[in-house]
């Protein structure tokens, strides 16, 4: 799960990072009030949306009087905003954040992540701060240092400041950087995040490492943990789908080819795209079912995939552990039945109550084509697909 800027910034200041002060806006007049309650002459308006790279799609500017704030702040609001992870179509910008000006003397890189090899927190830090971190680590992988945080001990004050001192804080400014960096491993690890990055990391002209920018993802499957982090979600930022799947459960992403997936298994669906790949086909989209699913469910995520209109067939790719082959089977038919299903389907079923399950299929009276491994049924939906084409 993602949120904004300003709301990863409010939660990072409760660990003690220090942050411009900011008012998220709604609309151009609110923004206006935002720059003269925060005062100065100097204002920094911002689009929010869920994607990085703004500054150079045009989504971040500075303003020097409360007129260039309105006007700012009208181009941005309802403004198509594409970035290089917007992809072409771009996001909607429904949101600003207006921030005090800031004297940058230097600017660097800070992030956190988790390092499944060591099965720890890793800390990245850069002197490159303000470009894009990729670039960094494929151009000039050097500038890039790198901790690996114990999780007993977290982040101690040494590590702290050595790395201060490797991307070239200067003395004067590290006891802010050490609070920053331990403040922004605490808020990490507390609130289950996948992804925190600071960028830029900046050291203003009196010394004081701020952070200019805020990015914070978090582990879905702690969620239920942090119903005040789920309270922060924002729908207008997320596929109108993806949004209608999390509701019932699934896990599904769109994609651009013409094979509906359905799945049990994260690890499954991922082979499953991969096979159909290999025989020449392209899936539609990933969907994972998960290890309970229902009649219901299946239901639900067969209406998902036929929302797609480029659509040509479907493959239902069961491994029966937990979940039972005749509960899926069941599944299949009632929804096939529902949603009056006319595309082709191939089912390939395996595991606990696979002959009940296959036998249910065969007495539905449907027109449903069995497949007895995965390349067997990977072939049969490329073929079937290229024929309803």
């Amino acid at each position: 799960m993602k949120i904004h800027e300003y709301q990863a910034k409010e939660i990072l200041r409760n660990y003690g990072v220090r942050t411009p002060r900011g008012i998220a806006c709604f609309s151009v007049d609110e923004a206006v009030n935002a720059a003269r309650e925060l005062g100065g002459d100097v204002w920094v308006v911002k689009a929010q949306i869920y994607a990085g790279g703004r500054g150079k799609g045009g989504g971040v500017k500075i303003a020097k009087s409360l007129e260039e704030v309105r006007e700012l702040a009208g181009e941005m609001l309802g403004m198509r905003l594409v970035t290089h992870q917007t992809g072409p179509e771009g996001q909607t910008v429904r949101r600003l954040f207006i921030e005090e000006g800031v004297k940058i003397a230097n600017e660097f890189y800070v992030g956190m992540v988790v390092d499944r090899s060591s099965q720890r927190v890793c800390l990245m830090a850069s002197s490159e701060g303000g470009m894009d971190i990729e670039q960094v680590a494929a151009e000039t992988p050097d500038k890039i240092h790198k901790v690996f945080i114990d999780p007993i001990a977290g982040l101690n004050d040494s590590e702290a400041l050595d790395v201060a001192a490797k991307i070239g804080i200067p003395e004067s400014g590290r006891g802010d950087a050490k609070q920053l960096l331990k403040g922004l491993y605490e808020a990490f690890d507390e609130k289950d995040a996948s992804l925190a990055e600071i960028n830029p990391l900046t050291l203003t002209a009196d010394s004081h490492v701020l952070a200019l920018d805020a990015k914070m993802n978090f582990d879905d499957n702690a969620l239920f943990r942090h119903p005040e982090i789920v309270e922060l979600r924002d729908l207008d930022e997320e596929d109108p789908i993806e949004v209608e799947a999390s509701e019932h459960d699934l896990s599904y992403i769109p994609l651009d080819g013409n094979i509906g997936c359905l799945v049990n298994g994260a690890g499954l669906a991922m082979a499953t795209m991969d096979i159909i790949k290999l025989y020449g086909g392209n899936p539609a989209n990933f969907l994972d079912v998960g290890g309970g699913a229902t009649a219901e469910k299946v239901t639900e995520a067969f209406k998902l995939m036929l929302k797609n209109p480029k659509l040509e067939a479907i493959l239902v790719n069961i491994f029966g552990g937990i979940m039972k082959c005749d509960v899926i089977a069941e599944g299949v038919v009632q929804a096939a039945r529902e949603v009056q299903l006319n595309v082709p389907l191939v089912v390939r079923l395996e595991g606990t109550n696979v002959k009940l399950g296959k036998q249910i299929l065969a007495d539905s009276g449907l027109t449903i084509i069995s497949a007895g491994n995965m390349a067997d049924a990977a072939q049969r939906v490329v073929i079937a697909a290229a024929q309803k084409t």
